[in-house]
């Protein structure tokens, strides 16, 4: 059986703490490799790969840093649709989606070849006399990186590209369940130029977590995953004088308003809803109708699109999403529909006892859409992580911005609506990081930045973008003054510039 360990000095190294996860094959149900987690010395030694490596990366000019970047986006279009299947045979998302989450952690890359440009800093001259000033953006040293197991992909790229190519050192600590391709996206960036030791990937679980919370050298984490788990990093990192950017849960909602166009709304909720079985912390899980003649007309529209949806195997390029990833997270979505059905809400379309013939014991769920969801039900309130749908019948507008508003989440909204004034206002008004119009899974472009608000993200600056050059530098400001030589005596008084 295949064996994944760890990648520590440029090069792949075994486990060593007789520690294994099984990686399943989420259409059959398999196991299909054995991944090392580490022990604590292992982490310790790719710290100490990555602090002894780093110094020289980051004397290493900006442009040369850039040309990685640039070798090794050409390496990695070689191997694309290698890595795609990869990624699908071990996450369960259907070719095509896997092949979208490649290109959107590659679109941060591209970000990131323009570094030279990114990291330059301000100059005064003159700003007094005889007196310049300049600020500089200098790498923070090592940092690492823990990320998800449902983008395997796009998110360890979007936190190894910018800090890398800042002249940082990375440890990535990817998700268990599906770490393949994090390993590869290693091998890939040593063959593009990258030194060794810049780029390590640990295996683990909570052992490897805190060794990396807690470890000196470790000057910044990046997270993504629970909300309960992004505060404890947060928490502990900042306990131990480190930066964190930590990304939970979300419960995103998507807004139908009486003059929306029906058919459009309807395709958008049914891909962002239930594309890679919902297994995305950008996925519309809660649709607001506005109006009980909307809701409706929604549901009239909505519930055959629901029935209809094609589950197959993540081979199937006819399907419209695949398994899940694991049996353990098909059994706790299952759960959170049987707490709906008690909790008095209405399950209009049962996607629980759904079988694929030939794939019986893969980790499957059809389609399930809830009606006359309230606030106060569980299903409401937490992330379900699922092909999952909850739609929520608001009143009047005003109850349908309060409620992705004052959700304990605030990752992303969407509405839909042909007028623009209410487009406005919703935009302007509603207490959620991001926001589409007619758009339903407003991720933003690599070169703005990604981040929900309340308990969906803790620190202060966000994924890629201009934040991320922020996150993974510190700024060194420098006064300078050259004298003539004429002597002008000690000054006991703070510096002004009069």
């Amino acid at each position: 059986m295949r064996e994944i360990g760890h990648f520590i000095g440029g090069k792949q190294v075994k486990g060593g703490s007789g520690r294994f996860g099984d990686v399943f094959n989420p259409n059959t149900g398999e196991v299909q490799a054995k991944v090392a987690l580490a022990k604590k010395s292992e982490v310790e030694q790719a710290i100490a790969n990555a602090a002894a490596a780093q110094p020289e990366w980051a004397a290493t000019n900006p442009q040369r840093r850039a040309r990685v970047m640039f070798k090794f986006l050409e390496l990695i279009q070689k191997e694309y649709d290698d890595l795609a299947r990869l990624l699908s045979s071990e996450h369960g998302k259907v070719f095509a989606d896997a092949k979208g989450d490649i290109q959107r952690g590659l679109e941060v890359v591209e970000f990131a070849c323009g570094i030279p440009h990114l990291l330059k800093g301000e100059y005064t001259e003159s700003a007094g006399p005889g007196t310049d000033l300049y600020s500089v953006r200098q790498p923070l040293g090592v940092v690492a990186g823990i990320t998800p197991f449902n983008f395997p992909a796009m998110i360890p790229l979007w936190k190894c590209a910018p800090a890398i190519a800042c002249g940082n050192a990375f440890i990535l600590k990817p998700s268990e369940r599906d770490p393949g391709v994090p390993m590869r996206i290693a091998e890939l960036f040593l063959a593009a130029g990258l030194p060794p030791g810049i780029l390590n990937v640990v295996n683990g679980d909570k052992e490897a977590v805190d060794t990396l919370l807690t470890d000196a050298r470790v000057r910044a984490i990046g997270f993504v995953g629970s909300s309960d788990i992004a505060q404890y990093i947060y928490s502990t990192a900042a306990a131990h004088g480190k930066r964190a950017q930590c990304f939970g849960g979300a419960k995103n909602h998507m807004i139908v308003m009486p003059d929306a166009d029906m058919d459009q709304a309807v395709d958008a909720l049914i891909g962002a809803g239930y594309g890679s079985a919902g297994e995305r912390c950008m996925a519309i899980s809660v649709a607001v109708p506005v109006g009980e003649k909307t809701a409706d007309a929604l549901m009239k529209k909505l519930i055959p699109r629901v029935e209809a949806l094609k589950i197959g195997p993540s081979t199937d390029a006819q399907a419209d999403y695949g398994p899940m990833v694991t049996s353990a997270l098909l059994g706790k979505v299952k759960q959170y529909v049987e707490t709906g059905i008690k909790e008095g809400a209405k399950l209009v379309v049962d996607g629980r006892n759904f079988k694929m013939q030939g794939y019986e014991n893969g980790n499957f769920m059809g389609g399930c859409l809830f009606d006359h969801v309230t606030p106060n039900m569980k299903i409401y309130k937490e992330e379900i992580f699922g092909p999952v749908l909850s739609v929520v019948r608001a009143k009047d507008y005003e109850e349908a911005v309060r409620l992705p508003s004052e959700h304990e989440y605030g990752n992303g909204v969407s509405i839909y609506t042909r007028d623009g004034d209410t487009a406005r206002d919703f935009t302007n008004r509603v207490n959620v990081g991001m926001v589409g119009v007619n758009f339903a899974i407003p991720v933003p472009l690599a070169y703005h930045t990604f981040g929900g608000w309340k308990r969906s993200g803790f620190g202060d600056l966000n994924q890629h973008g201009p934040d991320s050059i922020r996150f993974y530098t510190k700024t060194k400001t420098i006064t300078s003054r050259w004298p003539s030589g004429t002597k002008e005596g000690a000054e006991f008084v703070i510096p002004t510039m009069k």
